[in-house]
């Protein structure tokens, strides 16, 4: 069964990373005015949208195969994985099926408490999404060995949850600019670090099986 469950949780978080690392490349480009609306909003909550549930049974994954002992951590983290996960598909299903097309359309009067602004609805919802995301890999360091592969799994989690009061900063402070927003980038090397450190040890944990079985 673990065997399954590290395939899994490999491919999953090989998935997680690649949609990660895409949407750290379309919001550089945003930012750099290379990509402009609706398609740099278009494919940043796309790829925001594929990160989830692959993120999502990569923890999973990772549950299943935690020792009893320290199922607690992981089940914790798995909990806030969760709440991460609805808030941030909300967040990104009504911005791609509802704010996007609506606005195209000239309508965006219409709608606009749906419209993901700073300080709005759908922005603390983003907030609340990626904080917990910080608290899922922070309550989920103990779950990995200070040795081998594995201490330096435990060292991205913990980087990126070190990140996630610089993050909360960013959402929460009263004056957004796009210079507070620089405040965030160590999110976009320790989440996708997070997630595909994780992947790798799923599948060395593959491979380990399979000498045991020879």
């Amino acid at each position: 069964m673990n065997r399954k469950v590290y395939k899994v949780g490999f491919w999953v978080g090989i998935v997680a990373f690649g949609s990660n690392a895409a949407f750290v490349l379309v919001q550089a480009l945003q930012l750099l005015g290379i990509l402009s609306y609706p398609f740099d909003e278009i494919l940043i909550y796309g790829f925001s949208l594929c990160i989830v549930i692959p993120f999502l049974l990569e923890m999973l994954a990772l549950h299943y195969v935690t020792p009893n002992d320290k199922k607690y951590w992981s089940h914790a983290a798995l909990i806030f994985t969760i709440i991460y996960s609805v808030f941030v598909t909300a967040n990104y299903v009504v911005q791609l099926a509802t704010v996007i097309p609506m606005t195209l359309k000239g309508a965006s009067n219409q709608i606009s408490i749906l419209i993901q602004t700073p300080h709005s609805l759908f922005w603390d919802f983003d907030a609340i999404g990626y904080i917990s995301m910080g608290l899922a890999t922070l309550l989920a360091v103990p779950v990995f060995e200070k040795q081998g592969f594995q201490r330096w799994v435990r060292i991205s989690f913990l980087a990126n949850a070190l990140v996630t009061p610089l993050i909360a900063f960013v959402y929460f402070y009263p004056e957004f600019s796009e210079r507070l927003l620089l405040l965030g980038i160590p999110w976009v090397i320790t989440a996708p670090m997070a997630m595909l450190l994780l992947a790798i040890m799923f599948k060395k944990n593959i491979e380990i099986q399979g000498h045991i079985k020879e």
